[in-house]
Parts: C-alpha cells; sequence; structure tokens
C-alpha cells in the first residue's frame, strides 16, 4: 500500500500527541523528532525534511496553538497543510492549447514505463473527449513501435508510425499535420529512452523539443526507485524544462518518498500517478487528497469519483427494485462484486475510507481476502452453476455441488461456503433493507453489498 509505512508512523505519533490534555513545546519537539524519522525513513530528501519540520514547527509551537483546547488536532491540520504544499499545494493540470493540436511529449529513461504512461494518457483524455495521436518516436528499443502499437489497439487509439530508418525529429515533425487531416487535437510523442542519461539522449530531445515546440512536456519516473527518480527529474528539467512529472508504480512503493520530495527538489509538479500494471487510465495527481491518505484521514473525493466512473446508475437503479422484491440473486451479486472489482483492491478502498486505513492490520488477522484471489474463486463457482441455480440456489443439491466444484476447479467445502453465506447475506440485507425504509441517500451501486465489512462476506473464509 502506497505510504504504508510513513502512515502508520503518523498517525502513531500523532496517537500519542492526543493523549496530552494541553501540550508544551517539548511535546511538539518530541513529535517532530518522530515525524522527521518517519519521512527520512519514508526516503523522502533529507534538506525537504529539515525544511518541512522547520516549517511545521515554527507554526506548532505559537502561543495560540498550544492555548487552544484541542492542541494535537491543530498540529495534525498544520502537517497536513504543510504536506499539501510539500507536494504541490493544488493540483496541476495539463495546458491544453487553444489552438489544437495540443502537443505533449513523453520523456524518460528506460523501464520507468513510458510507452505504457503514454498510452494511459491518452486514455485519460479520450475519457474527456479530446482525440488523441499517439506518435511512435522511439526508433532505438527493439519493438517500442510495437508496443505503443498493441497499445494504442487495446486502447481505441491512433498510433502514427513511419518506416524504419526515420530520425526521431521527422517522425514528431510529421505528426503535426497528420493530426490536423485526421481531427486529432492531443498529440502525445513517446520518445526514447536510455539504460542513462547521456548528452545524445538529451540532444535528440531537444531537437525534437526545438521543432514541434510542445505546450507540455512529461518526464515519467519510476517511484520504486525512490531519491534516484528525484535526480533524473533535476537533471531532465535542468536540460530540458520540464512541465510535470508522471509517477508510475506508486502503489508498489510503501515508502513513496520521491512523491514527497521531487516538487521541493525540482519545482516540478507531479501531473498524473501511475497506480499497477493495468491498462487503466491515469489518476491525476491531488496533493490534498494525498495528505489526507498519509495522515489517515482518507480520501473520499476520489473514492466518489472512482464510484461515479464506475457503476451504472440505471443498473444500480434496477438492482435496488430487485432488492426490494426480494430477488437478489448470485448473478446480481458477480454484477455488483465485478463493478466494486474496478474500483481497485479492498485494501485500496479501505486506505481512501476516513479511519479505515489502519484497518488492514486487523483484517489481515480475520482471513479477509484482501488481493482479491478469493473473489476470483467466486467468480468461477458462480460461473460454473446453470442460470437456473443462480437464480435459486435452493435448487442446488449434493451432486450439481460436486458438479460446480469440478467445474471451477474448487472444493465443495468452498461451494458450501459461497451458498451457505450469500444466503445469509440475502438475510442480512432483507433487515437492513426494514431498518432503511423511508430512507433516502446511500452510496450508488454499492446497495447490493451492504454487508462489505460486516460479518462473514462470501470472500471471507
Amino acid at each position: 500500500m502506497i505510504f504504508e509505512s510513513l502512515s502508520e508512523r503518523l498517525q502513531e505519533t500523532f496517537k500519542k500527541l492526543r493523549g496530552h490534555g494541553k501540550l508544551t513545546e517539548d511535546d511538539v519537539n518530541e513529535a517532530m523528532r518522530e515525524v522527521r524519522m518517519a519521512l527520512l525513513e519514508a526516503d523522502v530528501n533529507f534538506k525537504v525534511v529539515k525544511d518541512f519540520i522547520k516549517t511545521v514547527k515554527e507554526r506548532a509551537v505559537g502561543q495560540e496553538i498550544l492555548e487552544t483546547l484541542t492542541p494535537a488536532q491543530v498540529v495534525v491540520k498544520i502537517v497536513d497543510e504543510e504536506l499539501t504544499n510539500l507536494m504541490g499545494g493544488t493540483q496541476s493540470r495539463i495546458n491544453m492549447s487553444p489552438n489544437p493540436p495540443t502537443v505533449i511529449m513523453m520523456v524518460g529513461l528506460q523501464g520507468a514505463g513510458k510507452t505504457t504512461s503514454a498510452g494511459k494518457l491518452g486514455l485519460s483524455l479520450k475519457k474527456q473527449g479530446k482525440r488523441p495521436l499517439l506518435v511512435a518516436a522511439d526508433i532505438y528499443r527493439p519493438a517500442a513501435i510495437k508496443q505503443l502499437q498493441v497499445v494504442g489497439e487495446q486502447l481505441g487509439l491512433p498510433v502514427f508510425t513511419m518506416p524504419q530508418g526515420t530520425d526521431a525529429v521527422t517522425i514528431a515533425k510529421s505528426a503535426l499535420p497528420y493530426s490536423q487531416s485526421h481531427a486529432n487535437d492531443v498529440i502525445i510523442i513517446d520518445t526514447a529512452g536510455r539504460l542513462q542519461i547521456d548528452e545524445k539522449l538529451m540532444q535528440e530531445l531537444r531537437d525534437i523539443k526545438g521543432n514541434v515546440k510542445p505546450h507540455e512536456i512529461l518526464l515519467v519516473v519510476d517511484a520504486m526507485t525512490g531519491q534516484e527518480s528525484v535526480n533524473v527529474a533535476e537533471v531532465f528539467n535542468d536540460s530540458l524544462g520540464l512541465d510535470g512529472v508522471v509517477m508510475t508504480k506508486l502503489d508498489g512503493d510503501a515508502r513513496g518518498g520521491a512523491a514527497l520530495s521531487v516538487k521541493a527538489v525540482t519545482g516540478v509538479p507531479i501531473k498524473f500517478i501511475g497506480m499497477g500494471e493495468k491498462l487503466e487510465a491515469l489518476e491525476p495527481f491531488h496533493p490534498d487528497r494525498m495528505a489526507s491518505r498519509i495522515l489517515g484521514m482518507g480520501d473520499v473525493l476520489s473514492l466518489v469519483e472512482k464510484a461515479q466512473a464506475t457503476f451504472d446508475m440505471e443498473e444500480a437503479k434496477a438492482m435496488e427494485k430487485k432488492l426490494r422484491k426480494d430477488e437478489f440473486t448470485l448473478d446480481d451479486f458477480l454484477s455488483q462484486m465485478q463493478q466494486v472489482k474496478k474500483l481497485g483492491s479492498l485494501e485500496s478502498i479501505l486506505g481512501m475510507i476516513p479511519g479505515m486505513g489502519g484497518l488492514k492490520k486487523q483484517l489481515e488477522g480475520q482471513d479477509i481476502d484482501l488481493d482479491g484471489k478469493e473473489m476470483r474463486q467466486i467468480e468461477a463457482i458462480i460461473k460454473s452453476m446453470t442460470p437456473k441455480e443462480r437464480a435459486d440456489i435452493t435448487i442446488i443439491n449434493g451432486s450439481r455441488r460436486k458438479r460446480i466444484a469440478m467445474g471451477s476447479g474448487t472444493r465443495v467445502q468452498d461451494v458450501n461456503r459461497l451458498l451457505k453465506q450469500f444466503g445469509e447475506m440475502r438475510k442480512m440485507m432483507k433487515k437492513m433493507k426494514k431498518m432503511q425504509k423511508g430512507k433516502k441517500g446511500g452510496f450508488p451501486g454499492l446497495g447490493a453489498l451492504g454487508g462489505l465489512g460486516l460479518p462473514k462476506m462470501p470472500f471471507m473464509k
């Protein structure tokens, strides 16, 4: 989980702070020592940590702070604000040209995920109603052009290529008239990378920049390389002048020091983050929301935005009617489960709910599936049933259970457990329906999974 160790350390520190009725300067100093260690362990740049602690301490030891009724909460608020400032303060967006096409140049070292990120950025812009064109200007890495073509095909995005032997500058320049004749209003140029920075690479990138005059130069860095990615950002910025950073594999970096350091060190904001290997749109980077997640205060706005983009409102209404009429079947459950899966792992969802980030360790001890394996097993079991069995679980006798287990590659005990727990869940939902009768509101699409977080869901052993 992103920022996991830092988040745990900071939350523990503030928990101790809240134990004091009234804070002294010594209490604040002690807490800041803990925060300093937590940030350094998270691989945050040393100078950034030093400046951060100094700023927080200056704000936190003011007399008006120490004399408030809830000084610990005020200190947490200050840390939240300063973490937000550290990461850029506000969301930085793509600079779209008033006269299309907007030219975006993707740069970075090999292995950072540049080609995939070009496709993911194209998907993000396509979802906003744009018509992006991917340009294959990486002429050195074997199969780089083919990789971009495959990514483009999977995402439904056109890819501009030229015959082998054409230089990168000519490819980039030729994409401009092509985009205009094909009504593409955004050009995303996938440039070459190297295993390390060299002058030949930089000169080629400067030549492309000089010829196509990009509106945005985005550096793609791998969060898992830690402070090295910050050093790379510094060099690229000095040589090219960057407009933003795309940080990939952020979900694989439990420390997160690069995300906290890059803006302060280079002055270049993080504009997008990549979570996971799937070809899903890049997530816009919100410094305020990320700071809240680090401090265990959740990120409800991002969760709601994800839900709105994921859930089919018409389907949610139809599901609600079925619930009212007590017609909720395993088919409906599977449909809802698949929609919830699109939100991400249960672990990532918990991290967005205020106060729930620390629940992960408790859940691990209760055999609740966090990585999706159990959900995949449920999917296999339900898909091995006939339509009649899914509609009415009461007809599933012993021989049918054996057949379903064989068909899904599971054990009869697994089938029995799912059927038993689905039956219990339906009873529980009936009770909830009675309790909520007359109440309006709720979370769209999650109604049919009302048992989430309550005892014994079908993905709990």
